[in-house]
Protein backbone atom coordinates (compact mmCIF):
# COMPACT_ATOMS: atom_id res chain seq x y z
CA UNK A 1 0.00 0.00 0.00
CA UNK A 2 1.22 3.47 -0.89
CA UNK A 3 0.16 6.16 1.57
CA UNK A 4 0.60 9.71 0.30
CA UNK A 5 0.84 11.67 3.53
CA UNK A 6 0.15 15.40 3.54
CA UNK A 7 2.42 17.08 6.08
CA UNK A 8 1.41 20.73 5.71
CA UNK A 9 3.47 23.74 4.67
CA UNK A 10 6.52 23.01 6.81
CA UNK A 11 5.99 23.57 10.53
CA UNK A 12 5.51 20.19 12.20
CA UNK A 13 2.79 21.70 14.42
CA UNK A 14 0.63 21.99 11.30
CA UNK A 15 0.69 18.24 10.60
CA UNK A 16 -2.68 16.58 11.17
CA UNK A 17 -3.28 14.20 14.05
CA UNK A 18 -2.49 10.68 12.98
CA UNK A 19 0.66 11.56 11.03
CA UNK A 20 2.92 9.73 13.49
CA UNK A 21 0.78 6.58 13.29
CA UNK A 22 1.27 6.32 9.53
CA UNK A 23 5.01 6.87 9.90
CA UNK A 24 5.37 4.19 12.60
CA UNK A 25 3.47 1.62 10.52
CA UNK A 26 5.50 2.24 7.37
CA UNK A 27 8.25 -0.06 6.11
CA UNK A 28 9.71 2.84 4.11
CA UNK A 29 9.21 6.61 4.29
CA UNK A 30 10.08 8.54 1.13
CA UNK A 31 10.64 12.29 1.12
CA UNK A 32 13.00 15.14 0.37
CA UNK A 33 15.75 15.86 2.91
CA UNK A 34 13.72 18.83 4.18
CA UNK A 35 10.60 16.70 4.62
CA UNK A 36 12.43 13.83 6.33
CA UNK A 37 14.16 16.27 8.70
CA UNK A 38 10.74 17.15 10.16
CA UNK A 39 10.55 13.66 11.65
CA UNK A 40 13.86 12.83 13.36
CA UNK A 41 12.28 9.78 14.98
CA UNK A 42 12.16 7.85 11.69
CA UNK A 43 14.96 5.23 11.77
CA UNK A 44 17.61 5.85 9.12
CA UNK A 45 17.08 2.42 7.57
CA UNK A 46 13.41 3.27 6.89
CA UNK A 47 14.20 6.53 5.11
CA UNK A 48 14.51 6.89 1.34
CA UNK A 49 15.45 10.18 -0.27
CA UNK A 50 12.91 11.16 -2.92
CA UNK A 51 14.30 10.17 -6.36
CA UNK A 52 13.23 11.43 -9.78
CA UNK A 53 9.70 10.44 -10.73
CA UNK A 54 10.75 7.69 -13.17
CA UNK A 55 12.88 6.04 -10.47
CA UNK A 56 10.16 6.61 -7.87
CA UNK A 57 7.59 4.82 -10.02
CA UNK A 58 9.96 1.90 -10.57
CA UNK A 59 10.62 1.63 -6.82
CA UNK A 60 6.91 1.76 -5.93
CA UNK A 61 6.05 -0.90 -8.52
CA UNK A 62 8.83 -3.20 -7.31
CA UNK A 63 7.82 -2.77 -3.65
CA UNK A 64 4.04 -2.81 -3.93
CA UNK A 65 3.66 -5.38 -1.13
CA UNK A 66 5.46 -3.13 1.36
CA UNK A 67 3.85 -0.37 3.40
CA UNK A 68 5.27 2.82 1.90
CA UNK A 69 4.63 6.39 3.03
CA UNK A 70 5.33 9.11 0.49
CA UNK A 71 5.59 12.50 2.18
CA UNK A 72 3.81 15.38 0.46
CA UNK A 73 4.31 19.03 1.38
CA UNK A 74 1.09 20.98 1.77
CA UNK A 75 -1.94 19.07 0.56
CA UNK A 76 -1.12 16.13 -1.76
CA UNK A 77 -3.94 16.83 -4.22
CA UNK A 78 -3.50 20.60 -4.50
CA UNK A 79 -0.73 20.79 -7.11
CA UNK A 80 1.12 18.12 -5.15
CA UNK A 81 2.59 14.68 -5.75
CA UNK A 82 -0.74 13.05 -4.91
CA UNK A 83 -2.00 13.89 -8.40
CA UNK A 84 0.96 12.08 -9.98
CA UNK A 85 0.33 9.03 -7.77
CA UNK A 86 -3.36 8.85 -8.73
CA UNK A 87 -2.41 8.88 -12.42
CA UNK A 88 0.13 6.07 -12.05
CA UNK A 89 -1.48 3.69 -9.55
CA UNK A 90 -4.95 2.27 -9.03
CA UNK A 91 -7.25 3.38 -6.21
CA UNK A 92 -6.82 -0.03 -4.60
CA UNK A 93 -3.06 0.53 -4.27
CA UNK A 94 -3.11 3.95 -2.65
CA UNK A 95 -4.55 6.04 0.14
CA UNK A 96 -4.16 9.80 0.33
CA UNK A 97 -4.11 11.67 3.62
CA UNK A 98 -4.86 15.40 3.33
CA UNK A 99 -2.70 18.17 4.73
CA UNK A 100 -2.86 21.93 5.23
CA UNK A 101 -1.86 23.59 1.94
CA UNK A 102 0.49 26.57 1.84
CA UNK A 103 -2.24 28.57 0.05
CA UNK A 104 -4.75 27.74 2.79
CA UNK A 105 -2.20 28.64 5.48
CA UNK A 106 -1.47 32.03 3.88
CA UNK A 107 -5.13 32.96 3.49
CA UNK A 108 -5.56 32.32 7.20
CA UNK A 109 -2.48 34.40 8.08
CA UNK A 110 -4.06 37.29 6.16
CA UNK A 111 -7.54 36.70 7.68
CA UNK A 112 -8.90 36.44 4.13
CA UNK A 113 -11.77 34.15 3.22
CA UNK A 114 -11.01 31.50 0.60
CA UNK A 115 -14.60 31.56 -0.64
CA UNK A 116 -14.81 31.95 -4.44
CA UNK A 117 -11.02 31.74 -4.80
CA UNK A 118 -9.45 30.41 -8.00
CA UNK A 119 -6.51 28.10 -7.19
CA UNK A 120 -3.68 27.45 -9.61
CA UNK A 121 0.08 26.97 -9.96
CA UNK A 122 2.85 28.17 -12.26
CA UNK A 123 5.11 25.16 -11.58
CA UNK A 124 6.30 24.03 -15.00
CA UNK A 125 3.37 25.68 -16.76
CA UNK A 126 2.35 28.97 -18.33
CA UNK A 127 -0.94 30.18 -16.82
CA UNK A 128 -3.58 31.82 -19.00
CA UNK A 129 -3.45 35.27 -17.43
CA UNK A 130 -6.41 36.60 -19.39
CA UNK A 131 -8.53 33.86 -17.81
CA UNK A 132 -6.84 34.01 -14.42
CA UNK A 133 -7.27 37.77 -13.98
CA UNK A 134 -11.01 37.58 -14.58
CA UNK A 135 -11.20 36.23 -11.04
CA UNK A 136 -11.35 38.62 -8.09
CA UNK A 137 -9.38 36.30 -5.84
CA UNK A 138 -6.53 34.00 -6.94
CA UNK A 139 -4.22 31.75 -4.92
CA UNK A 140 -1.15 30.57 -6.82
CA UNK A 141 1.83 28.40 -5.98
CA UNK A 142 4.75 29.84 -7.95
CA UNK A 143 8.27 28.84 -8.94
CA UNK A 144 11.57 30.47 -9.92
CA UNK A 145 10.57 30.74 -13.59
CA UNK A 146 7.27 32.52 -13.08
CA UNK A 147 7.05 34.21 -9.71
CA UNK A 148 5.74 37.39 -8.09
CA UNK A 149 7.56 39.85 -10.35
CA UNK A 150 6.49 38.13 -13.59
CA UNK A 151 2.90 38.00 -12.33
CA UNK A 152 2.95 41.74 -11.60
CA UNK A 153 4.18 42.42 -15.13
CA UNK A 154 1.31 40.40 -16.60
CA UNK A 155 -1.13 42.52 -14.56
CA UNK A 156 0.52 45.78 -15.67
CA UNK A 157 0.54 44.66 -19.30
CA UNK A 158 -3.26 44.45 -19.16
CA UNK A 159 -3.68 47.85 -17.48
CA UNK A 160 -5.21 46.27 -14.37
CA UNK A 161 -4.82 47.02 -10.68
CA UNK A 162 -4.45 44.24 -8.12
CA UNK A 163 -3.26 43.80 -4.55
CA UNK A 164 -0.52 41.14 -4.54
CA UNK A 165 0.41 39.28 -1.37
CA UNK A 166 3.62 37.23 -1.47
CA UNK A 167 4.27 34.59 1.19
CA UNK A 168 7.79 33.18 1.40
CA UNK A 169 8.94 30.13 3.39
CA UNK A 170 5.51 29.88 4.96
CA UNK A 171 5.39 28.45 8.51
CA UNK A 172 9.21 28.33 8.72
CA UNK A 173 11.18 30.58 11.12
CA UNK A 174 12.14 32.88 8.21
CA UNK A 175 8.56 33.25 6.99
CA UNK A 176 7.85 36.55 5.29
CA UNK A 177 4.52 37.87 3.99
CA UNK A 178 4.62 41.08 1.93
CA UNK A 179 1.94 43.25 0.34
CA UNK A 180 2.48 44.87 -3.05
CA UNK A 181 0.51 46.05 -6.02
CA UNK A 182 1.41 45.56 -9.67
CA UNK A 183 3.64 48.66 -9.65
CA UNK A 184 6.09 47.81 -6.87
CA UNK A 185 6.81 44.06 -6.77
CA UNK A 186 10.56 43.72 -6.38
CA UNK A 187 12.56 41.97 -9.08
CA UNK A 188 14.49 39.50 -6.93
CA UNK A 189 14.63 35.85 -5.95
CA UNK A 190 11.80 34.75 -3.70
CA UNK A 191 11.94 31.84 -1.26
CA UNK A 192 9.40 29.01 -1.57
CA UNK A 193 6.40 31.16 -2.21
CA UNK A 194 2.69 31.56 -2.66
CA UNK A 195 1.05 34.56 -4.36
CA UNK A 196 -2.47 35.76 -3.59
CA UNK A 197 -3.95 38.23 -6.07
CA UNK A 198 -6.92 40.34 -4.96
CA UNK A 199 -9.05 42.65 -7.09
CA UNK A 200 -9.65 45.34 -4.50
Amino acid sequence: MITVLGIGPGDRKLCLLGTETYLKQADTVIGSPRQLALFPGIPQEKQLRLPRLTALKEYLVQNKKRSIVLLASGDPLLYGIGTWVTKNFSKQQIQIIPGVSSIQYMFHCLHLSMNDCYLTSSHGRQPDFDFLLRHDKVGMVTDTQLGPYEISQEIKKRGLHRIIYVGENLSYPDEQISRFDESNVERREYGMNVVIIINA
